[in-house]
């Protein structure tokens, strides 16, 4: 028997699965780095896609971000992102809808650089 409270709950469970933890994924393509990143992002999560962040910025002059898989991000991550984008030509990748309307709604997505793919924003 299932009720409709148990398909999602406040433990974090998604149909009595924890979802997959934050990761990042880095390389480099055509002398962009590019950042892979999933999950969701706040105050709590950020540090490492931070770190990863500045990292990059010190070594290539173009940072992609490949935004696909996030599921969550808060002020904190658009905050990193344009603080980014102001050292470097940073390139943001196929951000999901939900993403996408919280750039249109803050008017980030008239300062950021917004591809559709990653070869797009290497380029």
């Amino acid at each position: 028997m299932s009720t409709a409270d148990e398909s999602q709950n406040p433990f974090g469970q998604v149909n009595g699965h924890v979802p997959e933890e934050n990761g990042l994924v880095q390389y480099e393509r055509d002398k962009a780095w590019v950042i892979v990143a999933h999950g969701a992002f706040d105050m709590d999560t950020i540090a490492p896609l931070t770190e990863a962040l500045q990292a990059a910025v010190a070594e290539h002059a173009r940072v992609v971000v490949d935004v696909s898989g996030i599921t969550f991000a808060d002020s904190t991550f658009l905050n990193l992102l344009l603080h980014i984008n102001q050292q470097t030509d940073l390139r943001i990748v196929a951000p999901a809808p939900q993403l996408r309307r919280v750039l249109e709604m803050t008017g980030a997505d008239t300062v950021l650089t917004v591809q559709p793919t990653v070869d797009d924003a290497a380029r």
